[in-house]
C-alpha cells in the first residue's frame, strides 16, 4: 500500500464512521469500552470515547503497517542511525534497558557497559550527597541542589522531581535554573546558602549559551560568598562530555557524568541528566523508574499494533490531526504531582514533529506536529474547558489519573476522580436540547445549555503514581511521538529550527553591547536595539 492509498483507506473508513456520534456508537455496543481498552506497564488506556469503530482502527493499523513501522521500531532499538540529518543513532531506550544480558551496538561497540558505568557513578555520588558524606568547601553537608540547564536538560528533571516528590528526601531542597533572564538565577540564589549548595551544570558541550551564562554567574556568586576559587570543585559537578571545558571551569573531571550523542535532549531524563532526580529519590527508586520505562519499551517493541498502547495513541492523534483537522491536543493530568507533565510533553512533541519537510527534503502536504498543551485538573475545568466543551474547535484530550493518592485528606481524592470521570463522560455524550427542556431549562436558554458532545478523549489510569508507573508514562509518550513521525515520514530526532534564532542572537548581542552598533538589521530590529540602548543609557 503506497502513501496515497493508506490515506485513502482511512478517509473511506472515516466517512462511514463519522455518520455516528460517540453516543450512538456506545448505544449500539454495550461492550464497547472493553473492546477499546488496553493495558501495559501498569497503565490502562480506555480509548472507547473516540470517534472510531473497528473499521477506522483497522485502517489506522494498516497505515502503520504501510509505513514499515515494525522495521523502524527495530532500527531504533538496535542502534541504527535513524537521526539521519545528524548521522546519529537514537538510543534513549538503551539508557533503561534492564535486561542483564542486553547488548546494543553503535558503530560495532556495545554501549550498555558504559551506560551502566555512568549509572553506577551517579548512584555512588547521589548516595554520598544523600548521606551527608559529600561536604562543601567549609565542611558543611549539602542541603540545596541547583540544577542549571535548559531544554531537555531542565524540563525533564523539573517535571520528574515534582512528579516523584513523595519519594524524595525531604531535607534536601531542589531548584532549577534555565532561563538566561537573570531573575531565574537570582531568585534561586536567594533561597540557598553557598556553603550548603551543590550546583549541577548540565550541558553536553559545556558551551550552551544560557546554561553556561547562568553557570558562570553562579560560580562568581559562590566564589564571592566563600572567598576562594578552590570552592568551585566542592560545589559544582557537571553533566557533560567536554572534559577540557569542565576542567577549565574549575570542576574536577572525576565529578563529570557523561552521556552520548545518541541521547537527544528531550529524551535524556534517564541519562546523567537525571542526576538531580537520583539525588532526590535515591538509586533504588531511580532504578524502579528505569524499570517502568523498560516495561513500556518492551510492550512497544513486541505488542501487536492492535493492542500496542503507544501505537494506538499515535494513530488516534493522526486520525484527529489529519482526518478531522484538529490543530492541537490537550493533556490533562488529574494529579498535582504531574503538573509539569504537559510542559514537558510540549518539547517532546513539538520539537520532535514540528517539521514541514519530509525525509526526502520535500515540503509536506499535510499537517504534522500538533500543538500540545494542558494543565492539571480540576484547575483547567475553571479555565479553558469551556472552549473544549462548547467551542468551535475540535480538541482531543488525554485524561491521566491515579486511583490512589499519596495524600488522603477527607474525601478530596474521591471528588477529584469524580470530576475526572465526569469530564470524559460529558465531552463524549453532551446534553441535548430535549434533555435541557426535560430539566426545566427555559426555552430562551436551551441553546446556551446544550452540549454537542462527540468530543474525543483518551483515559489513562494507573493505581498510583510511583517511580515505575511514572517511567512507563514518559516512555508511552516518547514512543507515541516516534510513531507519528514515522507515519508522517519526517525526522523526529533533529531540531534544526532552534538554531537560526541562536545564530542571529549573537549578532544582536554585539550591537546591544558595542560602543558603536553596526545597525545592519532590518528597520524593526534596529529600532528595538536603539530603544533598548537608550533605556539603559548606553
Amino acid at each position: 500500500m503506497n502513501n496515497d492509498m493508506k490515506w485513502a483507506a482511512l478517509d473511506e473508513a472515516m466517512v462511514a464512521s463519522s455518520r455516528k456520534t460517540i453516543k450512538e456508537l456506545f448505544a449500539e455496543d454495550p461492550g464497547r469500552a472493553e473492546k477499546f481498552t488496553v493495558e501495559a506497564a501498569g497503565w490502562m488506556l480506555d480509548y472507547s470515547k473516540n470517534r472510531i469503530d473497528k473499521s477506522v482502527m483497522k485502517a489506522l493499523v494498516k497505515m502503520a503497517e504501510a509505513s514499515d513501522l515494525k522495521e523502524e521500531i527495530e532500527k531504533m532499538f538496535t542502534g541504527a542511525k535513524i537521526n539521519v540529518t545528524e548521522n546519529r543513532a537514537v538510543l534513549h531506550t538503551a539508557l533503561r534497558n534492564c535486561d542483564k544480558d542486553a547488548k546494543v551496538l553503535v558503530d560495532g561497540k556495545d554501549v550498555i557497559p558504559e551506560v551502566r558505568k555512568v549509572l553506577d557513578a551517579m548512584g555512588e555520588f547521589s548516595d554520598s550527597v544523600r548521606k551527608g558524606q559529600w561536604k562543601g568547601y567549609t565542611g558543611k553537608k549539602i542541603k540545596y541542589i541547583v540544577n542549571i540547564g535548559i531544554g531537555g536538560s531542565d524540563l525533564g528533571p523539573v517535571m520528574a522531581n515534582i512528579a516523584l516528590t513523595p519519594y524524595a528526601k525531604r531535607n534536601l531542597k531542589f531548584y532549577f535554573v534555565s532561563n538566561v533572564d537573570s531573575t531565574h538565577l537570582a531568585e534561586a540564589l536567594r533561597e540557598v546558602k553557598a556553603q550548603e549548595t551543590l550546583f549541577i551544570v548540565a550541558s553536553k558541550t559545556f558551551t550552551t549559551q544560557e546554561t553556561m551564562s547562568n553557570a558562570e554567574a553562579a560560580r562568581a556568586w559562590l566564589i564571592e560568598k566563600l572567598g576562594s576559587k578552590d570552592a568551585v570543585a566542592k560545589h559544582f559537578v557537571a553533566v557533560s562530555t567536554a572534559a577540557d571545558e569542565v576542567s577549565a571551569f574549575g570542576i574536577d573531571v572525576k565529578n563529570m557524568f557523561g552521556f552520548w550523542d545518541w541521547v537527544g535532549g528531550r529524551y535524556s531524563l534517564p541519562s546523567a541528566i537525571g542526576l538531580s532526580l537520583m539525588i532526590a529519590i535515591g538509586r533504588k527508586n531511580y532504578d524502579k523508574m528505569l524499570k517502568g520505562y523498560w516495561k513500556m519499551d518492551k510492550h512497544f517493541r513486541t505488542a501487536k499494533f492492535e493492542k500496542n498502547m503507544p501505537v494506538i495513541l499515535a494513530l488516534l492523534g493522526i486520525l484527529y490531526s489529519n482526518g478531522y483537522g484538529a490543530e492541537s491536543y490537550c493533556v490533562l493530568p488529574y494529579d498535582q504531582y504531574l503538573s509539569r507533565f504537559p510542559a514537558y510533553l510540549q518539547q517532546m512533541d513539538m520539537e520532535s514533529n514540528g517539521k514541514s519537510v519530509d525525509r526526502d527534503g520535500n515540503e509536506v502536504e499535510y499537517a504534522t506536529g500538533p500543538i500540545e498543551w494542558g494543565e492539571p485538573g480540576t484547575n483547567g475545568q475553571h479555565a479553558f474547558y469551556q472552549l473544549i466543551h462548547q467551542g468551535t474547535r475540535l480538541i482531543p484530550c488525554d485524561f491521566i489519573g491515579c486511583s490512589k493518592t499519596h495524600n488522603p485528606i477527607s474525601d478530596l481524592h474521591d471528588k477529584l476522580m469524580a470530576n475526572f470521570f465526569a469530564q470524559t463522560e460529558a465531552l463524549a455524550f453532551g446534553k441535548t436540547a430535549d434533555e435541557c427542556r426535560a430539566e426545566g431549562v427555559p426555552e430562551e436558554l436551551v441553546a446556551f445549555k446544550t452540549f454537542e458532545g462527540n468530543r474525543p478523549t483518551n483515559t489513562l489510569l494507573t493505581d498510583q503514581l510511583t517511580p515505575e508507573t511514572f517511567g512507563a508514562l514518559v516512555a508511552l509518550y516518547e514512543h507515541k511521538v516516534f510513531v507519528q513521525g514515522i507515519i508522517w515520514n519526517i525526522y523526529s530526532f533533529d531540531q534544526w529550527g532552534v538554531q537560526l534564532g541562536k545564530v542571529l542572537a549573537k549578532g544582536v548581542l554585539s550591537d546591544l553591547v558595542a560602543e558603536k552598533p553596526s545597525m545592519k538589521h532590518d528597520s524593526s530590529t534596529n529600532q528595538l536595539i536603539a530603544r533598548y540602548r537608550k533605556a539603559i543609557g548606553r
